[in-house]
Order: C-alpha cells, then sequence, then structure tokens
C-alpha cells in the first residue's frame, strides 16, 4: 500500500468539529443488544441525515461512507486504525468494508468488527432512520495499553467521524 503523507491524515482531523448534517445523539438501548464484545468500554453515536437518497442497505451505506470516501482520507483512516493495532483486511471481497470484517449484515443493520494486537476490540454499527444513519462506535480494552491507547485517540476518533459522515452526505445528496 502507498505511504500517507503525514500533513494529508492531520488535514483529515481539520473539519469542523460538527458539520450541519452530522450530531452526536445518545446510544440507542436497541443498538446496543446488537455489539457482539463481551463488555463496552466506550461508545458513541452519530446520525448523518441523508435526505431522500437513494435507498440503501446498512451494509452499502457502511461501504458509502468508508470505501467511497476520497484516497486521502481512506489513508488516513487505515493509518489511524493501524496505529491502533487493528487487524484489517487487505482482501477485497463482500466479507469485509475497507478491512473490517462484516461481522453480521441484515436489511436492518451492518456490523463491523477489528481486533487489536494491542487489547482493542472495535465494532461499527450502521443502522438505517427515517432520512438518516445511525453510525456506532463500540471499543472494548483488555488491558491498560488498551485503555492508553484508546485515551490518546478519543479526541481524534470524536472529530474524524462527523468528517467522514459529512463527507459522504455531501457525495449521497449531490
Amino acid at each position: 500500500m502507498p505511504t500517507l503523507n503525514r500533513n494529508a491524515a492531520i488535514g483529515c482531523l481539520r473539519a469542523p468539529p460538527m458539520p450541519d448534517g452530522v450530531r452526536q445523539v445518545a446510544m440507542p438501548p436497541a443498538a446496543r443488544r446488537i455489539s457482539t464484545l463481551s463488555h463496552v468500554d466506550y461508545e458513541d453515536t452519530f446520525l448523518v441525515e441523508t435526505g431522500p437518497a437513494e435507498p440503501r442497505t446498512p451494509e452499502q451505506w457502511a461501504r458509502a461512507i468508508l470505501e467511497d470516501a476520497h484516497i486521502v482520507t481512506r489513508r488516513a483512516l487505515l493509518l489511524g486504525w493501524s496505529s491502533l493495532g487493528l487487524r484489517l483486511s487487505s482482501e477485497r471481497s463482500d466479507r469485509f468494508v475497507l478491512g473490517w470484517d462484516v461481522r453480521r449484515s441484515t436489511s436492518s443493520f451492518a456490523l463491523l468488527a477489528a481486533g487489536s494486537r494491542l487489547g482493542l476490540q472495535a465494532e461499527l454499527l450502521f443502522t438505517l432512520r427515517p432520512n438518516a444513519v445511525l453510525f456506532c462506535t463500540f471499543v472494548q480494552q483488555e488491558n491498560s495499553i488498551a485503555r492508553a491507547v484508546w485515551a490518546g485517540v478519543e479526541h481524534v476518533h470524536l472529530r474524524v467521524v462527523p468528517y467522514i459522515l459529512e463527507q459522504a452526505r455531501l457525495r449521497e445528496c449531490v
């Protein structure tokens, strides 16, 4: 894989804290029950307004948000996930979304998963709402290294997620 210019990756973080079409919301209990992690140490939920976009499944939205992102954004995401030690696949197939394992995909939700050699387990959940997509992150921290690593990147995560959701919203609404 080509290397990513560090300045390009950092540029991804200069997005506004919360774009107009994205908002952080409370975790719905039904979403939390979908997680397969043995325990959840960190969770967040963002809602991105899609408007009357073409109907898609949750997995199709996951692909639109992650795989259809600009190449610089995709590389920055992969670099960030790599820094967390996430084991992502380089295989291109229906079993993966930008390297994340498709743990479960139904007409109601898509659950992506990745484990880390540093002791993190993470899941990304995509569910549909009327004219919106709900994007949830779940993180399990198995040791003190995982807790320290996540504490160091949580603030970046909270800036990057709204940015990639807003970029997907803009691509889909144009």
